[in-house]
């Protein structure tokens, strides 16, 4: 029991900071809105705005993916 403690700080610590930058997810949704009634007024400035809105959205799963593996290959070491 005492060997997963340092993983269940680290859980916490993962939890507790997604829902302390709840503000920052919500600002996607307001550029892309912003962009798109550029891209509808005939502007071209924010053509390549939706692309890096879609690139910020996939690191958070890319670091959860990161984080599971990094998981799962400590569990291996710890049990063998």
């Amino acid at each position: 029991m005492r060997k997963f403690v340092p993983m269940k700080k680290a859980l916490f610590f993962i939890v507790l900071s997604l829902f302390a930058f709840t503000d920052a997810f919500s600002q996607c949704a307001m550029c892309k809105s912003v962009v798109e009634s550029n891209i509808e007024g005939g502007s071209s400035i924010g053509a390549g705005i939706n692309d890096g809105i879609l690139y910020l959205m996939v690191m958070p799963y890319i670091a959860l993916a990161i984080v599971a593996l990094v998981w799962s290959k400590y569990n291996k070491r710890q049990k063998a």
